[in-house]
């Protein structure tokens, strides 16, 4: 992979953690990554991991607009833009104005913090997950299936109407070691910086609804997920169960 510009800093710093409803951001481009790849010193734009996709955007500089039509997080630890293969591709060194597809981000968001609620009312090892614009479904390591579906989703539905407040905080990664009870998710990695992993808190003390490593971007309050709806609960064999939620149409 070619890379060209300044190697020295190789992490921009991720607005997407600090402030996930900021759509709209200036930035200065660091280095280019491959044929269609850039780097900010700043990025707004979630990069795909943890089954949720990469932000999608647009990228505006020199009165010239570029879309972007993924991001990535490079081994490196960069976050990649990738530009559509025919837009222009601003030069190390250029200030731009970034933009995202707010309403694809802000569904994401939806449909993410309505899965963590999910791992409260199905207290199972996750073992595979997938977020979209639609739909959300984690895989469970559950022998059986639920009792009651419509349980269920009242549950679900009333910690959405508790209108919980959620924050985030970085804690040592050997805190995290010594307490592995924290980590619910098998398929990835708990999100790690600098010897720090970040946590996401749904509730605070004794109204604590949830608490886990995640990368993730939620909602500030968990009244804007909206209705959650159960759909498919499938067997996949090996003792495992995929789980399919549905929230609510609106717009952020």
């Amino acid at each position: 992979m070619n890379v060209i510009g300044d190697t020295n800093n190789p992490f921009s710093e991720r607005v997407y953690w600090t402030d996930p409803y900021c759509k709209e951001g200036a930035a200065r481009v660091v280095r280019h990554v491959g044929p269609d790849g850039i780097v900010l010193d700043r990025t707004i734009q979630y990069p795909e991991g943890g089954g949720q996709p990469g932000d999608t955007g647009i990228l505006r500089f020199d009165q010239t607009e570029s879309a972007v039509v993924a991001t990535e997080e490079a081994p490196s630890g960069d976050v990649v833009l990738r530009l559509e293969s025919t837009a222009t591709r601003p030069s190390v060194g250029t200030l731009a104005e970034q933009g995202i597809d707010w309403e694809r981000r802000y569904r994401h968001m939806r449909v993410h913090t309505a899965l963590h609620l999910l791992t409260v009312v199905l207290p199972f090892p996750v073992i595979g997950g997938q977020v979209s614009a639609e739909k959300g479904r984690l895989d469970f390591r559950m022998p059986a299936p639920p009792a009651s579906r419509e349980e269920l989703e009242e549950r679900l539905n009333a910690m959405v109407a508790r209108d919980a407040i959620i924050a985030t905080e970085w804690i040592p990664a050997e805190v995290v070691d010594a307490n592995p009870g924290l980590v619910k998710t098998q398929m990835v990695q708990p999100p790690a910086m600098a010897g720090r992993v970040r946590l996401v808190r749904i509730g605070s003390g004794e109204t604590l609804i949830d608490l886990q490593p995640c990368g993730g971007t939620h909602v500030a309050r968990t009244g804007e997920i909206g209705a959650i709806r159960l759909g498919k609960i499938e067997n996949k064999g090996a003792g495992s169960r995929r789980v399919t939620i549905m929230v609510e149409a609106r717009t952020g």
